[in-house]
């Protein structure tokens, strides 16, 4: 039995697979390589495909007999989903939908979704639990949303079990740096810092600093891509030991402010940079925090690497060194 990685070639995905290969599973990554990296594919077996061609999936289906399935394969920026919603609905909903009826047809009926905080919409309060409602802002958001109520529906009808895993922000890298994080364009705040601590950009922007905050800027909940990957091991288990399917926040519980993050980035590295304040950009909510009390309890889970400091210099070895 293996485990298909859909999207492992990606930033969270190919964590997801070391640590699978870690624990002695066989793993399939199935990955189109428009936003992944070869480079990133260290382990189990690399197939190129895409969802969008149902026959790409079923050759894997054929070829393996697949236990369960890790879905990744979105696209996530939100600007251009706002731009190009057309292109988010086809990718993260009709290519889903493709998944989901090639391992209904092979009988696989396990999944752990990659979904996200911004499901939530602007929050009403913080820290947001599973429980507060779900009114997303953007076409991205609502393209992760919709899949949810799908897996829902295949529950009800078809016996599909899943977990969803809704991340705030995902942060740093492979704590033995042998994988990390490269988007192109880049729109994560602590790559763009170090990227202005090692002299590739001019300056970085902070966007507001007269919110209802500690020091005016935004706060963000940043979770380690580490223990992400170790939420999603946790959530296999899980269903493998016949837990109910379920929607989980995964997040550290305490915030850290935009000019947090870029203090703790000049102490990490030792050098200094460019920081210019400018206006707010429209829809960023003061704070973002998420509760992960549930998938503390119902899964087990507890992250490892819970200050900015530890993600931050995780995230600057990677960089300096081993960047794709």
């Amino acid at each position: 039995m293996a485990i298909l990685v859909c999207g492992g070639a990606g930033y969270i995905g190919s964590h997801i697979n070391k640590q699978l290969h870690k624990e002695g599973y066989e793993t399939i990554v199935f990955d189109n390589l428009v936003y992944g990296h070869r480079e990133a594919v260290k382990w189990g077996n690399f197939i190129p495909g895409d969802l969008k061609n149902i026959e790409d999936i079923e050759n894997v289906f054929k070829k393996y007999e697949i236990e369960a399935v890790f879905h990744f394969a979105a696209f996530a920026y939100v600007g251009e989903s706002v731009q190009e919603p057309e292109k988010y609905y086809y990718n993260n909903v009709a290519n889903t939908l493709n998944l989901l009826h090639v391992m209904k047809k092979y009988n696989c009926n396990k999944i752990i979704f990659s979904s996200t905080c911004a499901t939530y919409g602007e929050p009403e309060k913080v820290p947001i639990t599973e429980d507060m409602p779900q009114n997303p802002i953007n076409p991205y958001g609502a393209t992760k949303l919709m899949m949810e109520r799908i897996f829902k529906d295949y529950h009800n009808a078809y016996g599909l079990q899943f977990v969803v895993l809704r991340y705030f922000n995902a942060a740093g890298a492979d704590p033995e740096g042998e994988i990390g994080e490269s988007h192109n364009p880049e729109t994560h705040i602590i790559p763009l810092v170090l990227d202005a601590a090692s002299g590739k950009r001019a300056d970085i922007k902070v966007f507001g600093n007269n919110y209802n905050t500690p020091d005016g800027s935004c706060v963000r909940d940043y979770v380690h891509v580490y223990d992400l990957a170790t939420a999603h091991l946790l959530a296999l288990k899980y269903l493998q030991n016949g837990g109910e399917s379920d929607f989980f926040n995964l997040g550290n519980e305490n915030g850290s402010s935009v000019l947090e993050v870029i203090e703790s980035v000049k102490k990490i590295t030792g050098k200094e940079f460019k920081v210019v304040v400018t206006d707010r950009r429209d829809g960023d909510p003061a704070k973002l925090v998420g509760s992960s009390a549930k998938a503390q309890k119902v899964l087990g889970w507890k992250p490892i690497y819970a200050d900015i400091d530890s993600i931050v210099a995780h995230a600057w070895k990677w960089h300096e060194n081993t960047e794709y």
